[in-house]
């Protein structure tokens, strides 16, 4: 005989319809709100740490770390205290939360030069927005949780794929129709005003789940206890979301750093990871082993192709490197399709793993769990013992063999559970033999380097030149070239790479020096080439905010070391540290921070433009580097500065330029009012006009939006 919330839930009872479509919304507004503020809060504090595409990284795992925090104090709350109880506790932590509205970055945690940024940003993202989001992240589990005791026992997880598609959904209005309309300020304030509507909504679903029965499902036929979570259980519920959790942080890593390192891109692979939750976690059975299991070794060959292209150069690989740099098109999708297939089979098989509702805050704790502990290897742990990227063929080896492990487990659940051994034999050879590649081909990347170096800023890289005449060194982040310098005595201060004599700073140097010493303050230190240009009674300083760059460019080349000017290095980010210093009257500030490196658009805002000026001379240059394969950044340099009286040009220059050592693709704008400066004879047929970008709107601190101009412009 059916109970009477069965009969009431078959009959269609508006009552539970009406409670049921409560704990819909509420779920689903949660979600939404969830992963909105993950871009937000992010974006927010970019400009404090530098626009490091290091710091998505760190943010995902604070998200995760928080999302564990939540899912424990649901697990806590529901298995420990009785509903009356849980209604209390729960609404009076949804109104403490309120108190942490707007959330604002609190400029208190801003990082001191020099140290790791890590726990700064934890701790300027706790301060922000962790109550909140601790609040949102147990509104799934612990809502779950009520509505399968409201309906004695029924099995909830149709919630969970809800959830998730919020926040996809969410996750992907924020670069297409959010970031582009509103400002920060606006953004923020926005989602402070929607979290005190879904705390009233979480309250109303509170009071109406505050009376029944504290079990969530009906005691055994035998009257047996119902058994408890074995410790295989537990480990595969942490183990195969672990996995996926390492995917997800070594592909975001691999989009942000060796193809596309900007915040437009963060969000692909999070989406795809959340997608890969809703199908597997859909009503119906989506997840199909024939084919996402067959596919997995594929995925891994893909991660294990993009691990043998060297950091710098394509000398070894150029098929490969034309298809990061000219097909980016090509390029993420294959990266992306290789994280689905592998997240499917992670989540595909945990989904299968589902218990019943008395252990569903255990288990989605443990899913929780697992994705801390795949990003802390990731993001934390990573960083701090290898000096380069090994944790990328780790991945290849860790993820198969955990998946290969849980079909081994659950083979009785196949129709033919003999033919399991053969196909795991096949399947762990195959994933075995591309592990194998990958670490060839990354060891091939990395015998000739001289240097190997980590930390929270990303790896770089010192080897030998091999498309020069003479022997020569070059530094290497990524794909990003920082700088080259020939070894020969009397080559080594020639300024070479994107510095050369007909670039834009290099035409700069020429037209001003003959007017006598110069003052000069250069954003970015790279190897110090700048510092070639260097003369007796000149000086120039530089800014770096990265300490081990810092340490190269003394120890490791030797620009700043020979150079005829007064040269020093201020540690910290320009954009901070210009801001506490007084005016520096510089006749020139080269702003070098967007060489295909994750752009730090607080360095483009019109704010960033005023600052600059107050450290310039009244007919100071200002020359922008802004050579990238992505974005086209000089109509945002042109609308920065617009109103003040200044010209602006483009002078771009090739690698074919004559009687230049070891020049590259080099895009500049120079900005300035100097009388006679754009018609020196020096700019002869080099200055071009910057062209205008439609809908492009001016870039301030609390405005930034990276669609207008972005684009692919080749090798640069």
């Amino acid at each position: 005989m059916s109970n009477p919330q069965e009969r009431s839930a078959a009959d269609g009872s508006p009552r539970l319809l009406t409670a049921s479509t409560l704990f819909g919304a509420t779920i689903l507004g949660s979600a939404c709100l969830l992963f909105l503020v993950q871009p937000l809060a992010s974006k927010l504090i970019l400009p404090v740490f530098g626009g490091s595409s290091s710091i998505w990284i760190t943010c995902l795992l604070f998200f995760q770390t928080g999302l564990l925090f939540g899912y424990l104090y649901a697990h806590l709350l529901a298995s420990r205290l009785a509903p009356k109880w849980q209604t209390r506790v729960h609404v009076t932590a949804l109104l403490a939360s309120l108190a942490a509205l707007p959330i604002l970055p609190d400029p208190r945690w801003h990082p001191a030069p020099g140290h790791d940024p890590v726990w700064s940003i934890f701790g300027l993202l706790a301060s922000s927005v962790g109550l909140p989001y601790l609040m949102l992240s147990t509104t799934s589990p612990l809502l779950q949780s009520w509505f399968s005791r409201a309906r004695g026992g029924q099995l909830p997880y149709h919630y969970f794929a809800i959830s998730n598609f919020g926040s996809l959904a969410a996750l992907l209005s924020f670069p297409f129709f959010i970031e582009p309309r509103f400002t920060r300020y606006q953004q923020a304030v926005g989602w402070s005003a929607a979290y005190v509507l879904f705390v009233a909504l979480c309250v109303a679903v509170a009071w109406s789940s505050r009376h029944g029965d504290r079990t969530l499902a009906p005691p055994a036929p035998n009257g047996a206890p119902e058994a408890r979570s074995s410790f295989n259980d537990l480990l595969s519920w942490t183990l195969l979301p672990a996995c996926a959790s390492m995917l997800l942080m070594v592909t975001t890593s691999m989009i942000t750093e060796n193809i596309a390192p900007m915040p437009l891109v963060w969000i692909l692979p999070l989406s795809v990871y959340l997608l890969s939750f809703i199908v597997c976690f859909a009503p119906r059975e989506l997840y199909w082993r024939a084919v996402y299991l067959p596919l997995l070794p594929v995925a891994m060959a893909a991660y294990a192709s993009f691990l043998g292209v060297p950091s710098a150069t394509a000398s070894y690989a150029p098929w490969l490197e034309n298809l990061r740099h000219e097909r980016i098109y090509l390029s993420i999708p294959m990266l992306c399709s290789a994280l689905f297939v592998g997240c499917m089979v992670m989540h595909g098989e945990v989904a299968r793993l589902r218990p019943s509702p008395s252990r569903l805050t255990t288990f989605y704790l443990c899913l929780s769990a697992g994705g801390v502990v795949g990003g802390a290897f990731i993001g934390l742990v990573a960083p701090r013992i290898f000096t380069a990227m090994n944790e990328y063929v780790l991945t290849l080896v860790i993820c198969p063999m955990v998946a290969l492990a849980a079909l081994l487990r659950w083979r009785k659940s196949f129709r033919r559970p003999r033919l399991v051994y053969p196909a795991i034999a096949i399947g762990l050879a195959a994933c075995i033999a591309i592990a194998a590649y990958g670490r060839k081909e990354f060891r091939d990347d990395i015998a000739d380097s001289t240097l190997l170096a980590r930390n929270f800023y990303g790896a770089v890289q010192v080897y030998p030149a091999s498309d020069t005449d003479f022997p020569a060194s070059i530094l290497s982040h990524g794909v990003t070239i920082h700088g080259l310098q020939f070894k020969a005595y009397n080559l080594r201060q020639k300024p070479t790479t994107y510095y050369a004599l007909h670039t834009g700073i290099g035409l700069t140097y020429k037209t001003l020096a003959p007017q006598g010493p110069l003052k000069m303050g250069v954003i970015g230190l790279g190897t110090g080439t700048l510092a070639a240009y260097g003369r007796k009674g000149d000086q120039i300083r530089f800014y770096e905010i990265d300490p081990k760059i810092i340490q190269l460019a003394h120890h490791d080349f030797t620009y700043l070391l020979d150079s005829a000017a007064a040269a020093d290095v201020v540690e910290g980010d320009a954009r901070l540290t210009l801001a506490a210093q007084p005016s520096q009257q510089f006749d020139v500030l080269v702003v070098d921070a967007f060489s295909s490196d994750a752009i730090p658009t607080h360095l483009l805002t019109r704010e960033a433009f005023e600052l600059y000026w107050r450290h310039l001379k009244p007919d100071g240059v200002l020359a922008m580097h802004v050579s990238n394969h992505y974005l086209d950044l000089a109509p945002v340099v042109e609308l920065g500065n617009q109103g003040w009286g200044k010209e602006v040009w483009e002078v771009i220059s090739t690698e074919d330029e004559p009687d230049d050592t070891a020049p590259y693709n080099a895009t500049y704008v120079l900005v300035s009012s100097r009388k006679d400066f754009f018609t020196a004879a020096a700019f002869d047929q080099r200055l071009s006009v910057v062209e205008k970008v439609p809908k492009l709107k001016m870039w301030t601190d609390e405005y930034t939006t990276l669609w207008p101009i972005f684009h692919v412009k080749g090798d640069q």
